[in-house]
């Protein structure tokens, strides 16, 4: 298989365990964006127009998940915990977005 290919499947675990983290310390959260389709929101690097995201996003490599949760509290948790499984450093002002890093992109 490719190099992605592993680095998906490993996000994929890493979603996992952090979905039970959370459970464990009590922390409620729901689903938000995951895979951009590129037929919806373009191929990485293009921006479609009138499509929300950035032209250059581990969304659209399968490697970005979004979550919500109820207070920026809990995604300071997450976010320590999400270090912890190898996932890409938070950005301050997307902080329900959990990612691994691929080709320059997080």
């Amino acid at each position: 298989m490719s190099a992605l290919w592993d680095l998906q499947v490993q996000f994929v675990r890493a979603k996992a365990k952090l979905i039970l983290k959370a459970e464990e310390l009590g922390i409620e959260m729901t689903d938000g964006d995951a895979y951009r389709d590129p037929r919806v929101f373009g191929a990485v690097g293009v921006n479609k127009p009138n499509v929300y995201g950035e032209s250059k996003s581990c969304h659209k490599s399968r490697l970005a998940q979004d979550f919500n949760v109820k207070n920026e509290e809990d995604h300071v948790k997450l976010h320590d915990e999400w270090d912890k499984l190898g996932g890409s450093p938070r950005i301050d002002h997307d902080m329900n977005h959990y990612s691994f890093s691929y080709q320059g992109m997080r």
